[in-house]
């Protein structure tokens, strides 16, 4: 007997595994409103050289802003730079030999040494606004965001380490008190040293729920039900990035807008208590009177008429003898033997390709024609039917398919909006949209797909690496959106470029749809021998 056949007599999908996904919900509403938060927090509002006795409204460029600010190339007035000597006073300053025109044709300009004075009316206090982040300093906004991958890759690597050696319960707790602590650090900063920093930690503690969340819920459910949990599970995501515009809509100062996102962490303390350990996990770790007390619970809720007569703890520990772990896993278990290592190097390219093309697209919200909230709500909205999308081509068409298919349609939406001029806004926004919904469902299909690749023995490992390597793409995203300063429409094309070597490499993956989940190195080595006799035949 395997552990399937356990949850087949406990329940493999009813009250208890809803209760586990309700449960789990908040980890994944937290989720883009932390990882997508730049797009308020450090948005750049319109900007102007400080300048002694300036006017009051700021929209207002009268011949006094014009003797005072140059003209950037499409003819409005400069963001960086200011005259250093106000044109209106040249003819007090002219010499008899000096014509107005030779001086009109380069007159000398200078950096804004006195700071800048920013448009209030969209936000009132951005960290780009607090720090004077713009100019010369507009790559250390850009690295805010990269800071914050950079932490989350980190912290995926420890995560899905420790989760497979200490358990998912415990490490998901560590997550919470971690991710609510450092978020309140954060909104506390006072320079941007202490910001960078506590942002980066910030990251590396919500790498947990990333890595925690969805095999914590695949681990409790039969083969028939994973897609539609998963797919059900990741609608949270959707609904925190349409919450994001409604709560940075809502709330326009950093501070209070980072604490706002922060502080739903306490209540998720609390729901621990009601969240079960993988009984799956604690069999391969040796913990059966645990296993059989969650699975006894388990029964209990779904109704199933299973009690200690037909479900013994010796039946459990003969489960637990075929599933035990003599040693522990480590990421060097990944490359050991071949199927596996084969599996972990194309996941690592599916999820750099993944991250890099979804964040890349979800960060770049201008230029579409819409305001910053009504973009983010689109964004979010358009979302919804692309977990239709998954949950019916993952269903029959099959996992490496729906992968390779979503990164394939992300590559074409981003390929075909350069060839768009700048009067086609409105098909560009289309295609933007649709390349949002393509990544998103790619993103769906990547943690329901990589999940069932990798034994219980080193899921939570290998997830750790895929995400390690994902959050890579996504740390990389934002200073990729700085190439447009070589060519405009060098961005999309590298985001594009990217995820069609991605879906190229997807269909390299074997096919998961209504197997059963591995639960040893064993398993999938089997799997891969059974598909090489089955090729022969």
């Amino acid at each position: 007997m395997g552990f399937e056949e356990l949850l087949e007599q406990v329940g493999g999908f009813g009250p208890f595994q809803l209760r586990n996904v309700a449960l789990l919900a908040l980890p994944r509403v937290l989720l883009p409103l932390h990882f997508l938060l730049p797009i308020f927090l450090a948005a750049v509002p319109a900007h102007r050289c400080a300048l002694p006795g300036a006017p009051a409204n700021f929209s207002h460029q009268d011949a006094w802003l014009e003797a005072h600010l140059p003209r950037e190339p499409d003819g409005t007035l400069s963001s960086c730079l200011r005259f250093a000597y106000p044109q209106a006073l040249l003819n007090t300053t002219l010499g008899e030999g000096q014509s107005r025109g030779e001086l009109e044709d380069e007159p000398a300009t200078v950096t804004c040494s006195q700071g800048w004075e920013y448009d209030r009316s969209e936000f009132s206090s951005t960290i780009a606004t607090e720090w004077d982040l713009v100019c010369e300093q507009k790559g250390l906004n850009k690295a805010a965001s990269t800071f914050f991958f950079t932490g989350v890759l980190v912290g995926a690597v420890a995560f899905g380490y420790l989760s497979d050696r200490f358990g998912r319960r415990r490490l998901l707790l560590v997550a919470y008190v971690s991710t609510l602590v450092l978020g309140l650090a954060s909104a506390a900063s006072v320079s941007y040293v202490m910001f960078a920093i506590t942002r980066t930690l910030t990251g590396s503690a919500l790498a947990g729920f990333t890595i925690i969340v969805m095999p914590l819920e695949l681990e409790w459910l039969d083969v028939e039900h994973r897609t539609v949990a998963g797919v059900l599970s990741s609608t949270f995501w959707t609904g925190g990035v349409m919450l994001l515009a409604l709560v940075g809509y809502l709330i326009r100062d950093w501070r209070w807008l980072l604490l706002a996102v922060t502080l739903p962490c306490a209540p998720g303390i609390l729901s621990l208590w009601w969240v079960p350990e993988s009984a799956r996990w604690l069999l391969t770790q040796g913990g059966v009177e645990e296993a059989h007390r969650y699975l006894l619970h388990c029964a209990r809720l779904n109704g199933r008429p299973v009690g200690e007569d037909n479900l013994s703890q010796e039946a459990v520990s003969k489960v637990a003898a075929r599933e035990r772990v003599v040693r522990r896993p480590s990421y060097l278990d990944l490359f050991r033997t071949q199927q596996l290592r084969h599996i972990s190097l194309c996941c690592m390219v599916v999820w750099f390709g993944v991250n890099f093309s979804y964040y890349g697209l979800s960060l770049d919200v201008s230029g579409l024609g819409l305001n910053i909230y009504q973009t983010q709500l689109l964004f979010g909205m358009v979302e919804l039917p692309s977990k239709l999308l998954v949950y019916l081509s993952v269903s029959h068409a099959g996992r490496h398919l729906t992968q390779a298919g979503t990164l394939l349609g992300t590559s074409l939406a981003l390929g075909t909006r350069l060839l768009m001029s700048s009067d086609m806004k409105s098909w560009s926004t289309a295609l933007a949209v649709i390349g949002k919904a393509f990544s998103e469902a790619a993103f769906t299909t990547a943690y329901l797909f990589t999940s069932e690749l990798y034994p219980t023995v080193l899921r939570q490992t290998g997830m750790g690496l895929t995400a390690l390597v994902g959050r890579l793409g996504g740390s990389l995203a934002p200073l990729a959106a700085l190439l447009d300063g070589v060519w405009l429409s060098l961005p999309k094309l590298v985001y594009g470029g990217i995820a069609l070597l991605a879906a190229c490499t997807a269909l390299l993956l074997p096919e998961t749809r209504q197997a059963q989940l591995p639960e040893t190195i064993q398993d999938v080595e089997r799997k891969r021998d059974g598909a090489k006799e089955r090729t022969i035949i």
